[in-house]
């Protein structure tokens, strides 16, 4: 087999792996549902099996689509002395920091600006988190259902809807419509009569520049020997992340309105509204939240019940849910949440993680800039609807 095969092979195996999961996560929903938290827990360790296989594919990947293009010495003429591409790539890094945009040996340049590759963005601040793990959770790579079942202190959205590696600023994305058409009845030995052929709709995207500055002082270029590609990217980590979480929660405000008032107006939308071919999570902000968290039923339990699937923790109505801040769905105070099948819902157009550059300032003198290149767009409206708690009558 050549690369081009075995990559094919792989991206297929992925697939699979994915379906896989997908399938145990509902089996593991109806469990908890029922109570059975032994079996969810042996259910829960083959998730966690799949993510891990699915984080080591997602690696090889990476290296058949480098040996497909070329190595980075190949397209530079630089050669690698000491065989550790990733620690050299980091000084080089660190150089060009510290140069200031002088020294760009060992660094891929575009736009006039440094290209930090992704596999040094995953542990570049160790240390700083409690482990390297927690990062990989924090910054996922993958587009995958599996990386995002794993419990955050910080919810990133971006791998919980449909992430695709722009290659251009701009494009159409195919989405598959919904089979509706059923099989027809026909006579033994009868010929087979024609299928409907699958329908698409085009999505039009392009790609936004989102860049914001990091202030490092002269001193601490001139005279400290740590790694100041950690600096960089422990604050500009979490821009990036408020960037993408806000412009996906952008994204869900533009889909259908809907007012809730009681948890049974919560269940019909979820029963009859929501088309059953859709996966359901729910998006909340902390004032909706609050609300389910106080919901309770005949008896006096709480509707709330603990996960081990979802990133809060919790589900309601054997939905996951995920929680974010209120001003990222509205003003402080307000209730609001998205309803509805996340990855079917939006397309995420990855153009580039993230660059650097030294850039002038009137006042400052020089500041490093941090640009993050992306798209996000409604991609089936039919997939969920923006919820709004209204007061009871």
């Amino acid at each position: 087999m050549n690369i081009k095969e075995l990559l094919k092979q792989l991206k297929g195996k992925m697939a699979e792996n994915d379906e896989r999961a997908n399938k145990i996560a509902v089996e593991m929903r109806g469990l908890l549902e029922n109570n059975e938290l032994e079996k969810a827990r042996g259910l829960r360790q083959k998730l966690d099996e799949l993510d891990a296989q699915a984080k080591e594919d997602a690696e090889t990947v990476k290296d058949y689509e480098r040996a497909l293009e070329g190595t980075r010495e190949q397209r530079t003429g630089n050669k690698n002395p000491n065989g550790n591409e990733k620690t050299d790539e980091r000084a080089a890094i660190n150089a060009y920091i510290r140069s200031k945009g002088t020294i760009t040996d060992g660094v891929e340049i575009r736009d006039h600006a440094a290209i930090i590759p992704a596999k040094l963005l995953r542990d570049a601040v160790d240390g700083v988190t409690t482990t390297t793990d927690t990062v990989d959770k924090i910054i996922p790579k993958d587009i995958s259902y599996v990386a995002q079942r794993e419990l955050e202190t910080v919810v990133d959205l971006k791998p919980f809807t449909n992430v695709f590696k722009a290659t251009t600023a701009s494009g159409t994305y195919p989405i598959l419509k919904n089979v509706t058409q059923t099989l027809p009845t026909v006579a033994e030995l009868e010929k087979n009569p024609a299928l409907s052929k699958p329908e698409f709709y085009n999505i039009d995207w392009k790609v936004e520049t989102h860049r914001g500055a990091i202030p490092i002082s002269q001193e601490a270029i001139d005279d400290t020997a740590m790694d100041l590609l950690a600096i960089v990217d422990e604050n500009a980590q979490r821009q990036r992340l408020n960037t993408t979480n806000q412009v996906i929660a952008d994204v869900f405000k533009t889909f259908t309105a809907k007012s809730v008032e009681t948890i049974d107006d919560l269940k019909t939308l979820n029963n009859v509204e929501l088309d059953p071919a859709y996966q359901r999570a729910l998006v909340v902000t902390q004032s909706f939240y609050n609300w389910l968290d106080l919901e309770k039923d005949g008896n006096g339990r709480y509707l709330l019940q603990d996960s081990v699937i979802s990133p809060s923790g919790k589900m309601i109505l054997g939905i996951p849910v995920v929680v974010i801040n209120d001003e990222s769905l509205g003003e402080k105070g307000e209730a609001h949440a998205f309803l509805g099948d996340l990855r079917r819902a939006v397309i995420f157009a990855d153009r580039v993680d993230m660059t650097v550059r030294w850039a002038d300032n009137d006042i400052y003198g020089q500041y490093l800039q941090v640009a993050t290149r992306f798209g996000a767009y409604k991609a089936d409206d039919k997939a969920g609807y923006f919820l709004t708690k209204a007061p009871k009558a």
